[in-house]
């Protein structure tokens, strides 16, 4: 089975989320969480934890992921791992390939000319929700 992961990342006091603008297809010039492959017999969360750095400079002493949910796609033989976390303070980001945004957190995740995943950001946010103030620091 393959393996991705994707990050919702909130800054150090909830009020956004960080994005990213997709280069490439699918969804080329969507916001996107950012997130990546998970290797062959790579942990997942050390999966997570590096995708995250690469693609952002976030290292794993600046935010402590959470595993929020996954998504299982049968027929393509594929699961979609979600990870929530908040960052600690605030940082400078790094982008690797594609250009990083802090995006409102009360945004409408739902706006699909803007918003990658054909709806499944607003609903994983939505249920992001209900924890982000639980995340340790």
């Amino acid at each position: 089975m393959k393996k991705f992961n994707i990050i919702i990342v909130y800054n150090y006091n909830s009020t956004k989320i960080l994005m990213c603008k997709r280069k490439k297809e699918p969804y080329k010039g969507k916001l996107n969480l950012v997130g990546g492959k998970v290797e062959e017999n790579e942990e997942e969360f050390n999966a997570a934890y590096r995708e995250l750095n690469e693609e952002t400079g976030i290292r794993k002493e600046d935010i402590i992921l959470k595993h929020l949910m996954d998504f299982n796609y049968t027929l393509q033989d594929m699961q979609l791992q979600v990870y929530i976390g908040k960052l600690k303070k605030q940082i400078e980001l790094v982008e690797e390939i594609n250009e990083l945004l802090w995006i409102e957190a009360t945004s409408n995740f739902w706006n699909l000319d803007k918003f990658a995943g054909d709806g499944n950001i607003w609903h994983m946010i939505k249920y992001a929700d209900n924890y982000k103030n639980e995340l340790e620091l």
